[in-house]
């Protein structure tokens, strides 16, 4: 195809169809996310303001729980207003521009959140196992170095993605079965070979986020190890309680990205509304849940927060 041909496909305006077979009940899908979403910002913009406004809490442990709060509200905010938008009035139209801007924030904030989950899985190994030496191996500087870190890493993984697709002509399809843009529902609509943006994906997804997972179960493993040599059956408890809490968000965000990325890869035949619906889970459900279960800690200053994370995610369920 021609150059010409390329800009005036890329300069075209894609339609987000939202959840293909649900039209009919869009509003009442709406109801939850729209819900969920008001939960996320509440959530994560008191926790925020908590840890900045008390300066005892600029510590490690909460600066890393102040970076997993901003991630949240970016990758919630980067498809939620979309999505309602799509479910309330049908407006689905996107530029190719914003597609692949909205495409590029979902995943790298998800890239830089898998990173910052390892970060704290460190931090908690190094708090339970090696007490004694936290606060020299932990340090604000460490904390500084691994943000900016985990934010490069982000943008050089993802970017290649954004080159891949301006690359491909897209013909006459225009219509992408889904409520935002990732790089596989856009690649799909391609009149062109996608081999080379799916195997950068299958590397992307395995040599990075994959080893990301690997050392997060690693982490809990050995703090696992650490808890059942505890004396006190009390603490045992506790801290099982806090860990699984932990593995389970953790868990959320993981899978459901996973069997997104792999379902698109490989052809599986998923219906679309559950694929949809499964992809949804790690944009919304983690960023509700991180404030809850990470911001539980043992320090009065975070009483207030906890308090109305669980308020409002029982409401939450309630609703769903």
């Amino acid at each position: 195809m021609s150059a010409t041909n390329s800009t005036n496909s890329h300069s075209a305006v894609f339609v987000l169809r939202g959840i293909p077979g649900l039209e009919a009940a869009a509003i009442w899908i709406s109801i939850p996310i729209c819900a969920t979403y008001i939960i996320v910002l509440l959530g994560n913009t008191m926790l925020l303001l908590v840890i900045v406004g008390e300066r005892s809490l600029h510590q490690p442990t909460y600066l890393f729980l102040s970076m997993l709060a901003l991630s949240d509200l970016v990758l919630s905010s980067t498809t939620v207003p979309k999505m309602l938008l799509i479910l309330w009035f049908e407006a689905g139209e996107i530029s190719f521009d914003a597609c692949l801007t909205q495409m590029f924030f979902v995943h790298a904030v998800f890239a830089l959140e898998s990173a910052i989950l390892l970060a704290m899985a460190f931090d908690r190994y190094v708090a339970i196992c090696d007490p004694l030496r936290y606060r020299v191996v932990v340090t604000k500087r460490l904390v500084g170095r691994i943000g900016v870190a985990g934010m490069l890493r982000s943008v050089c993984i993802v970017l290649p993605f954004v080159f891949f697709l301006k690359q491909l002509p897209y013909c006459d399809r225009r219509v992408i079965p889904h409520t935002y843009c990732e790089h596989m529902g856009v690649a799909r609509l391609a009149c062109a070979d996608i081999t080379v943006v799916t195997v950068y994906g299958l590397i992307v997804t395995f040599l990075a986020i994959g080893l990301d997972v690997i050392f997060i179960v690693v982490s809990y493993v050995l703090i696992l190890k650490a808890v059942f040599r505890l004396s006190s059956k009390e603490a045992r408890q506790k801290a099982l309680w806090t860990c699984g809490s932990h593995f389970s968000v953790i868990l959320i965000f993981y899978i459901p990205a996973f069997f997104s990325f792999l379902s698109h890869c490989f052809g599986l035949s998923v219906p679309h509304h559950i694929h949809i619906f499964l992809t949804n889970l790690y944009v919304l459900v983690p960023s509700t849940l991180n404030p809850l279960i990470y911001g539980k800690e043992p320090s009065s200053h975070l009483s207030l927060t906890s308090w109305v994370s669980q308020a409002i995610t029982f409401h939450l369920l309630a609703l769903y």
